[in-house]
């Protein structure tokens, strides 16, 4: 049995469970529990706090973790990325009342800033030697500078509206962090292969985001040129059809580019374009 700390509650969590049930891990969040197992695999969720995940998986109380880059950061403990996970992407940043002129870094010399990572901020302050009192607020950041706690903030920031709506403004883009997959200590044989098995469907579903699966009518003398403009996995598949001088194409392409693919495509030539969403890629 593996088991996997996470928070226990908030977007990261909601984001976790989902890509469980995503590579077809069931979860059972109807009790609300510190621990719970998996109903149809070898694994069990260990709920806590965010900012105890790293000490956790280090002391070897869970095998792994999923939780913010910033945190393993930040506790400074020895464990190891296992996989980049591609959710939660965020920053962590000085801010300063948009009032303030800006004027590099040294305009923190002196200044008091509030932060909940302490470390990640001392390190950058160190870098450019600038010499700055750290409070250390575990709660609303964002509201030191207004209530006088501090002259400026250290701070996670997604879309930067919580920063604007207290009257801030980002001036120092310093870590960048999403949740990754952490372990500890050496795995028994048996959660290696659990591991390895969870892996690759969070590959499969990595793969698959974002895609779109294409099935088109295109005549004979267009293929090559269709060929050049749908990358596929390895190639597109093509089919005859009963009508002569016509074949079937299958492709998948970035969501992203869906819209001039289909653009392109129409332009040499083919028909009854059909858009599918793509469940799951199998690499």
């Amino acid at each position: 049995m593996l088991r996997i700390a996470i928070q226990s509650k908030g977007r990261l969590n909601e984001d976790s469970v989902a890509l469980l049930k995503e590579i077809g891990i069931n979860i059972d969040e109807s009790k609300r529990k510190f621990l719970v197992q998996a109903g149809n695999f070898p694994l069990e969720l260990l709920l806590v706090r965010d900012d105890d995940i790293p000490q956790i998986v280090s002391n070897g109380t869970a095998e792994l973790g999923i939780v913010g880059l910033n945190e393993v950061k930040e506790s400074g403990k020895d464990v190891k990325i296992v996989d980049k996970l591609g959710f939660g992407a965020c920053r962590i940043s000085l801010a300063i009342p948009k009032t303030e002129e800006y004027t590099g870094p040294s305009y923190f010399e002196g200044k008091r800033i509030a932060t909940s990572y302490p470390n990640i901020l001392k390190e950058f302050l160190d870098k450019h030697g600038v010499s700055a009192k750290i409070e250390v607020i575990t709660g609303s950041v964002e509201i030191a500078p207004a209530a006088d706690i501090a002259d400026a903030i250290f701070d996670i920031v997604s879309s930067g509206g919580t920063l604007v709506s207290n009257g801030l403004k980002e001036v120092e883009k310093v870590f960048w962090s999403e949740a990754v997959l952490i372990g500890g200590a050496e795995l028994s044989e048996e959660n290696k292969a659990i591991l390895e098995e969870i892996l690759f469907r969070i590959e499969s579903a990595k793969v698959s985001k974002g895609k779109k699966y294409l099935l088109m009518n295109i005549p004979e003398s267009a293929i090559d040129e269709a060929v050049k403009l749908l990358p596929a996995l390895r190639s597109p598949t093509i089919l005859p059809l009963a009508a002569k001088g016509w074949c079937s194409m299958h492709s998948v392409v970035d969501t992203k580019e869906l819209w001039t693919k289909i653009r392109q495509l129409k332009a040499i030539g083919a028909e009854g374009i059909l858009v599918l969403n793509v469940d799951k890629i199998i690499p």
